[in-house]
């Protein structure tokens, strides 16, 4: 990315435009307003013309530039950038900072080198189809990328990101067709605003290879009256999402934890009635409705409801300390795959995944859940394991050995799973979180030996501060 782009207030006249484009050997302008937020952008080439037949030189290029201006976060995927500009046939692109500043141009040539080159069809792939067929090849496309990159030796994490960023950008598409298919088949368009929510892995942006469907509904509120209304549109956006996203391969979640579902698909105010009540009234079901539902995270909409609803369970769960207790006896049984003397304890159960490590289930998950039973307690915000531990480690929860130790195991766990399921998909075999320990090296047994032993001293500290007089 290019610092300091050309830039110009929206004041500045077309005569001055035009030296400055010259000075500089520019090709276009960024136009920004007073507080740096762009509003438009100018070619040489446009202003010249506009100057030679209409516009005299004082015209303020405010009035030729052209706007809206495409633009991309600093803090998106250079993939997403790249495609950006490849559909859109775009050269350069602003860039924006966290505050909706201009921070830098992107140019395509430079953006195109400082990309893997094979991974350039993987990312047209990934991002130009906008029809339900289309989107039919997304899931093998996801597949190929995550091989490439762990082949150019990303960190896990950095991939788990990219693809729940795409799996978000499938969801995003998928309710725009299915909103479109509903205005023309005479629904309208949405009663309320409303935003569609995603649970579990997604929700923490740890997405693996085909993950099931763990979504919801925010909507706004509204009255009691138009209930029948209201619901009834929801519950149709509702099948024609949650259909169209099992055929691309995002299958139906088997303990229906789908929009489909009315304890699912709630305006704010009912959602704040429903978490209180498991807040207040701890019980098996409830208690596992919320483990699932507590690492939400929007994937379309202006994100307003569920940031409210973020804010919402944050401040109530510091305030029942006993449901958090009751949560943590719940989550005793997820224990580490480790036996005596640390050994690895591989699963036991009949079938095909009998012998093989359940990194997920007795690795990954007790790591994940006593992580977030503290970020409850501490009123973190966050969703993600790693920022997480970061939050606990800032709020003196953590130690810097524990921060290193665990972010670590986190990274080494993540590493294997995804690995393998890589294999499994290109061995035709069912993908899953199970990994054989003769596909370790002794190093990689080694670290997920240590691993382990961190996660359990957790788990124990956890049982420890949540079972005792703390609360």
């Amino acid at each position: 990315m290019r610092d300091a782009p050309l830039s110009v207030n929206i004041n500045t006249s077309c005569g001055e435009a035009v030296r400055l484009l010259r000075q500089r050997a520019a090709s276009s302008l960024v136009v920004t307003d007073s507080g740096q937020r762009i509003c438009g952008i100018v070619t040489e080439r446009d202003v010249v013309r506009r100057m030679t037949y209409r516009e005299s030189r004082q015209t303020p290029v405010r009035l030729i530039m052209s706007s809206p201006v495409v633009t991309i976060d600093q803090d998106d995927y250079l993939f997403r950038a790249i495609a950006l500009m490849r559909r859109r046939k775009l050269r350069h692109i602003p860039v924006l900072d966290a505050n909706g500043s201009l921070s830098g141009m992107l140019d395509l040539h430079e953006a195109l080198g400082a990309s893997v080159e094979n991974l350039l069809a993987l990312i047209d792939r990934l991002t130009h189809e906008e029809s339900l067929r289309g989107l039919q090849h997304v899931k093998a496309a996801q597949v190929e990328l995550a091989q490439s990159l762990m082949a150019e030796e990303l960190p896990v994490p950095e991939i788990q990101s990219l693809l729940t960023h795409i799996n978000n950008d499938i969801y995003q598409r998928i309710v725009v067709i299915a909103m479109n298919e509903m205005a023309d088949q005479g629904w309208g368009g949405p009663p309320v605003d409303f935003d569609v929510i995603v649970m579990g892995s997604g929700g923490r942006n740890e997405s693996f290879l085909f993950p099931d469907q763990d979504n919801g509904f925010v909507l706004e509120e509204y009255p009691d009256t138009w209930h029948a209304t209201v619901d009834s549109w929801f519950i149709e956006l509702a099948e024609r999402m949650t259909r169209a996203l099992d055929e691309i391969g995002i299958r139906s979640c088997k303990g229906y934890v789908m929009a489909t579902n009315p304890l699912w698909r709630k305006h704010i105010v009912q959602w704040y009635q429903q978490v209180n009540g498991w807040f207040s009234k701890p019980n098996s079901n409830t208690l596992r409705l919320a483990d699932i539902f507590f690492d939400f995270s929007p994937v379309y909409g202006d994100r307003r409801f569920a940031a409210r609803l973020r804010s919402y369970v944050t401040g109530r769960a510091r305030k029942y300390p006993g449901f958090l207790r009751e949560m943590e006896r719940v989550q005793e049984g997820h224990g580490v795959a480790l036996g005596l003397f640390h050994r690895l304890i591989p699963d036991n159960t009949r079938g095909p995944n009998k012998g093989k490590l359940n990194l997920k289930y007795h690795g990954l998950l007790p790591l994940v859940e006593c992580i977030r039973l503290l970020s409850l307690r501490e009123g973190i915000m966050a969703t993600s394991t790693l920022t997480r531990i970061d939050r606990l480690h800032e709020n003196g929860v953590l130690e810097s050995n524990e921060q290193d130790y665990l972010s670590g195991a986190f990274h080494h766990i993540t590493h294997l799973i995804l690995r393998q399921q890589v294999n499994d998909f290109l061995e035709h075999k069912q993908v899953g979180p199970y990994v054989p320990p003769d596909a370790l090296s002794e190093r990689e047994k080694d670290m997920l030996v240590a691993a382990l032993v961190a996660i359990d001293e957790l788990n124990n500290r956890v049982r420890t501060e949540f079972t005792g007089d703390i609360f």
